[in-house]
């Protein structure tokens, strides 16, 4: 199996955000493995994940 491409991005947050990203359960155990989580669900909540897949 190969390995896939990555990009690595920084990202800021204001204190107010960071501390809903450290409340977060369930989304995963690092910082950047929440924020990952919390943004790919976004995608598939709003059906951007789905047109995505169709092209």
């Amino acid at each position: 199996m190969g390995k896939k491409e990555v990009k690595k991005i920084m990202v800021t947050l204001d204190m107010e955000q960071y501390k809903l990203l450290q409340r977060l359960k369930g989304f995963g155990v690092k910082d950047a493995e929440k924020l990952r989580n919390v943004f790919i669900a976004y995608l598939s909540e709003k059906s951007y994940l789905k047109e995505a897949s169709k092209k």
